[in-house]
């Protein structure tokens, strides 16, 4: 490493860690609401359809996010775009614990879902852009590995808190991160990459039609299929792993606990892809991680004991969340510092859409009485495609630096 990254390591080590709370925080509001509507269907008696349009509709709102605000983050900057999307999620994730029918915790849902959609692309192309090339994959698989941290801590309410005082504690819980938000905008800087262009202001027009130019056309089809088929299959299977349990035959409480050990399994998921991606580089990890992570789904759908279903619950965790990490490091180095927020946003707003669909269709598919075996097949096949999609369309970025 040189002398200037040196140099500078305490304050990256500094911005990586302010920024990873708030993706915590992220993380936690989006684990609690996979074991709240496993609690709402009892007390509300939702049904599965019901469930699936109340987590799709998160989705939605992250789409809409990531789009704004990776646009607003290339013309106005990554710092107060990322310290407004954290104060909406916040606020409205704590509004969300008055909320006193169906109808209003979907809107709401969605406020959420739109600022927690806006923060997570802004956030890692931050981080990308602050940070010496050679630690640059590094630092953004560690900063995702905060989201493992954020899951840990809302299994943890789940279990403690949900049985003991109710859903409505948990989501106001979920609003304390506002107040972090005032500490966040007095230790963190924008990136010295966009402080160096801020003066190229470029269009929504303009920027979206050079993330789709020929130049970049290719890195954006590959990018839009992998964020589609990750999100549509991390959704899909971890937003109901609580209700699944339920549906396997477990106790709530029950299926809280051993949804909890497998969340654990994030963590060295995201260690492991956190050194692979600087040893091996990005198609490595994520083709291989997503390859296992196939692999994992179907072991899961088809198991039937309580070893069997924790075993392969920690390995579809494990991989699952070091292909995300690996993806979100990826992203943001295959577009020029003009655009990249946008480029980044639009991804992920793509991929937003399988996060809409991943859920309802579990849920439609549970409401027709499908085995749990053959809606894993499902993500099975999704899982496997956008790996294919960056094994022979994805190029290497490792040591790249686009400017």
């Amino acid at each position: 490493m040189n002398k200037a990254a040196l140099l500078h390591r305490p304050k990256q080590r500094k911005l990586l860690v302010s920024v990873g709370l708030s993706w915590l925080f992220d993380a936690m509001d989006v684990g609690i609401i996979s074991f709240i509507v496993a609690a709402l269907a009892v007390e509300w008696k939702l049904g599965a359809q019901q469930i699936g349009l109340l987590t799709a509709i998160n989705s939605v709102g992250m789409a809409v996010g990531a789009v704004v605000a990776g646009s607003l983050a290339d013309r106005y900057g990554r710092r107060s775009v990322l310290l407004w999307t954290l104060l909406i999620f916040s606020a409205s994730s704590g509004l969300s614990a008055l909320a006193a029918s169906f109808g209003v915790l979907c809107v709401l849902r969605f406020f959420t879902g739109f600022g927690l959609g806006g923060e997570l692309p802004v956030a890692s192309t931050l981080v990308s852009e602050s940070v010496p090339i050679e630690e640059r994959g590094r630092a953004v698989v560690l900063l995702e590995s905060f989201w493992a941290a954020g899951w840990i801590l809302a299994a943890l309410i789940a279990y403690f808190i949900i049985p003991a005082y109710g859903w409505r504690t948990a989501f106001v819980i979920g609003a304390l991160p506002a107040l972090y938000a005032l500490y966040l905008r007095k230790t963190i800087q924008d990136s010295p990459r966009f402080i160096e262009q801020s003066r190229i202001k470029l269009t929504f027009r303009e920027r979206a039609a050079s993330v789709w130019s020929v130049k970049y056309r290719k890195s954006t089809i590959t990018l839009w299929i992998l964020w589609f088929t990750v999100v549509f299959s991390y959704y899909g299977m971890f937003l109901w792993l609580p209700t699944v349990m339920v549906l396997k035959g477990f106790t709530l409480v029950k299926s809280f606990q051993y949804v909890l050990i497998m969340t654990l399994a994030q963590l060295p998921g995201y260690f492991t892809a956190a050194y692979f991606i600087e040893k091996f580089g990005r198609k490595f990890v994520l083709v291989t991680y997503l390859l296992l992570t196939a692999l994992s789904a179907i072991w899961f759908g088809n198991a039937e004991t309580v070893g069997m279903l924790i075993a392969s619950g920690i390995s579809l965790s494990f991989f699952n969340l070091g292909a995300w990490g690996a993806m979100y490091a990826y992203t943001p180095e295959l577009y020029p510092t003009a655009v990249r927020s946008t480029g980044v946003g639009l991804s992920a707003s793509f991929g937003r859409l399988g996060g809409v669909i991943g859920p309802y269709l579990v849920g439609m598919l549970v409401a027709r009485e499908t085995g749990i075996n053959s809606i894993f097949i499902i993500f099975f096949v999704a899982i496997v495609i956008g790996a294919l999609a960056v094994l022979f369309l994805g190029k290497e970025t490792k040591g790249i630096d686009i400017v």
